[in-house]
């Protein structure tokens, strides 16, 4: 009898289908949720960062550019300015931050239940939203990838990324990457940053009650931000504080001598707003994109480190500010620009684009395509030099005409037979031009290519005399290659870039190329020194150091250029007008402009010396001459000094826009002042460099400074029997002059001369 009830139960069980059983249902149930959410965790991880990103130390979208010495010259995006490592915070900052943001940070694996619960308890008790369930994890894993809608996905990628950040870092790296990134209101990010906005501090330097200050901050910084909300700042700030006494992370009466104190702020703009040379940082933004791909620069946070030298940069922009305001003024120019480069291994170390860069961003230095007048000569000489010829080698400095198109020298005088080194230290065209025919178009177009010239040169009689237009870094940088003894490498101004997580995506790998040989880069600079020793580069000197280097000065004084080099470094300047008005100025404002910067920037520089000459007997070329044979040359002698005077004569007899249009019509013809230095400041560049000059050369240029036509319309003759040309130790005749003037009429550095 006590077994048929049982019998009928599961009969009739048994007679149910499987879907009407309660435990079918909730295994299936229980099964499906757990299939779903691991499907849903499968799909998140999916979009999100791999475990090599989640070392991210920078925000997306930003960029920092740094100096060769770390310091940082701009920032843009959701940048820090400052990163400070964890060991430089002090222990109540960071202790602050944690009492207010995440008290079991120490605890927990990336969430933490307990905080959710007491965060939703204080909320609910409050009817408000007064305390945050996020741990400084999840915000930090918000800050570094995700974006701030607020949406339950998000919400559930956030979660699932701190646990990840949790297993790849240690909680001190979790805690400095927030401490860092952080935003804190007013512009500010991180702790270094706030500490310098509201209280120009280091945080350091911060007591207690403003650090309490600042960690109360970061859950809502408008609401609590003290230069807007002081009574609302003064709230959260003593709320910090109770949380730390609880803590046990301060004493009572640290509490309350913190809670007194008044809230005192000394307001400053944030850091990262600040721009260090920025003609240089605007060039290095537009060489990125050789680098990196636009995917990389438009979502990935980079730290972009440069070449540039502070210190040089700071001395380069004071030096080019000086000649403006100075010579610039009765010389006419109001622009200038500066750019300095390790010739050995191509590293821009300072760059000045313009006189404001807050009013013009053009740069000169890389955008301003100028005529570079005589600096050219220096490839036409170097590629005399490597097809064979001797710095020796003789031409008549003749009138002279090459099928229809006549060279002049900036003088209009002639000096007869020549050779090559005493013509470029005097910058005479007419040689120029002959000696580009014997050479060719084609090996001397080559030649400054190879060195650096990059833009485009035509294969005119003109082109001796700088008549195509060129860039002053590709200028600078091909005269480095004369440094080098023939070496060129590519001027760059980007050593590394690194990621968001702090590793190197690219590196400057930059290899020197040969553009000349060895030896005809010596005798090069073997001529180029005799120019700043006895030629036109005569303000270029640096008392025992050696230099060479090379002037040039297109028509009417429109372009002023000087390139000038030690074995360590090659610096180019040039000053004009962007509107390309004539100047009243000479190269040798340039020359002086570069000796301004360089007498400080090599102050610390160990002094080298350049190479020795190499043997000159028995040479032979490295390239081959392609020579040019013109349809008519036309040729016609010096019939006597006294035609030469004659023609002087006459010269000084013109009206000044007659001789105005004369040299326009004469493009590209060197000034050819031996020796420039400012009114101001004659003595320093002539006292002690003017003998010295006439004892280490024989055919030293007995020319003067270049006088500004606004102030006189004389200058002086190479005939002119003044006193001092009288002492000179080289002849009249070889001797370097400006336009002619009239033997009876004295040059002005004469009438300036007090009488006996």
């Amino acid at each position: 009898m006590k077994i048929l009830p049982r019998m009928k139960v599961n009969q009739a069980t048994r007679g149910k289908p499987l879907y009407h059983r309660i435990w079918f249902w909730a295994g299936l149930g229980l099964g499906g949720g757990i299939v779903a959410l691991i499907y849903g965790i499968s799909l998140i991880d999916r979009t999100l960062p791999d475990k090599a990103q989640l070392n991210a130390v920078l925000r997306e979208q930003t960029l920092t550019i740094k100096a060769a010495d770390g310091t940082i010259l701009q920032q843009q995006g959701e940048a820090t300015r400052e990163q400070v490592k964890l060991e430089q915070i002090p222990d109540n900052l960071k202790k602050a931050f944690i009492a207010s943001e995440d008290r079991r940070f120490k605890q927990h694996n990336g969430i933490d239940p307990q905080g959710i619960a007491r965060a939703s308890l204080n909320n609910l008790r409050s009817q408000g939203v007064v305390e945050g369930a996020s741990t400084i994890t999840q915000q930090l894993a918000r800050i570094l990838f995700l974006k701030q809608e607020q949406t339950i996905w998000r919400k559930l990628k956030e979660v699932r990324l701190a646990q990840k950040m949790e297993n790849e870092l240690t909680k001190d790296q979790i805690l400095e990457r927030y401490l860092n990134l952080v935003y804190l209101g007013a512009g500010a990010y991180g702790v270094a940053d706030a500490s310098w906005v509201y209280f120009s501090k280091s945080p350091d330097q911060l007591s207690l009650a403003e650090m309490a200050t600042i960690a109360g901050l970061a859950p809502a910084p408008s609401l609590y931000a003290p230069d807007k909300n002081p009574e609302a700042a003064k709230r959260r700030r003593n709320l910090v504080l109770l949380r730390m006494q609880e803590d046990k992370i301060i004493t009572p009466e640290q509490r309350q001598a913190a809670v007194q104190e008044p809230l005192t702020l000394k307001s400053s703009l944030p850091k990262r707003v600040q721009v260090e040379s920025p003609y240089f940082t605007s060039y290095i933004q537009k060489e990125l994109p050789k680098y990196v791909s636009p995917d990389v620069l438009a979502s990935e946070g980079l730290v972009v480190e440069t070449t540039l030298n502070p210190t040089w940069q700071k001395i380069a922009e004071e030096a080019v500010a000086k000649t403006l305001r100075n010579q610039g003024r009765w010389e006419n120019f109001k622009q200038g620009s500066m750019v300095a480069i390790d010739p050995r291994n191509g590293e821009i170390k300072a760059m000045v684009g313009g006189k404001d860069f807050g009013k013009n961003q053009f740069n000169r230095v890389t955008q301003a395509q100028r005529q570079p007048g005589s600096t050219f000569k220096g490839f036409v000489y170097a590629t005399a030099i490597a097809s064979g010829k001797s710095p020796y080698d003789a031409y008549q400095d003749a009138p002279f005409v090459v099928d229809g198109y006549e060279p002049k020298n900036y003088s209009e005088n002639f000096r007869g037979s020549m050779n090559i080194r005493d013509a470029l230290t005097r910058s005479i065209n007419i040689i120029a031009v002959k000696v580009l025919i014997d050479v060719g178009f084609t090996p001397t177009i080559k030649v400054a290519h190879d060195m650096g010239i990059k833009s485009q040169l035509k294969p005119t009689y003109s082109l001796a005399l700088g008549s195509n237009e060129v860039n002053l870094l590709e200028l600078t940088s091909a005269y480095g290659s004369f440094a080098t003894q023939g070496l060129h490498t590519e001027p760059h101004g980007i050593t590394r870039i690194l990621n968001r997580q702090g590793k190197v995506i690219w590196s400057a790998n930059f290899k020197s190329k040969r553009a000349l040989d060895a030896d005809s880069a010596a005798i090069m600079t073997w001529m180029l020194r005799n120019v700043v020793e006895a030629g036109t580069g005569g303000a270029a000197q640096l008392g025992n150091r050696p230099v060479a280097g090379k002037t040039g000065t297109s028509d009417e004084a429109r372009d002023l250029w000087f390139i000038g080099y030690i074995p360590q470094m090659v610096t180019g300047v040039w000053l004009g007008n962007d509107d390309n008005r004539p100047t009243y100025g000479s190269s040798g404002s340039a020359a002086y402009t570069w000796r301004e910067f360089m007498k400080k920037a090599v102050e610390e520089m160990p002094v080298e010396k350049f190479p020795k000459r190499p043997k000159l007997e028995g040479r032979k070329g490295t390239i081959k001459a392609q020579s040019i044979k013109p349809k008519q040359i036309l040729n016609r002698s010096i019939s006597s000094n006294d035609d030469s005077r004659g023609e002087s004569t006459r010269n000084s007899e013109e009206s000044g826009s007659s001789r105005r249009r004369r040299r326009r019509r004469y493009s590209q013809e060197e000034q050819e002042s031996s020796n420039y230095t400012p009114r101001r400041r004659r003595r320093d560049a002539y006292g002690g460099l003017r003998l010295r000059t006439q004892e280490s050369s024989s055919n030293n240029s007995s020319s003067e400074s270049s006088t500004p036509r606004r102030r006189t319309r004389t200058v002086e003759s190479d005939s002119s029997p003044t006193p001092r040309r009288s002492r000179r130790s080289s002849p009249p005749a070889n001797s370097s002059g400006s336009s002619g003037s009239s033997p009876s009429q004295p040059s002005w550095r004469d009438r300036l001369r007090p009488s006996n």
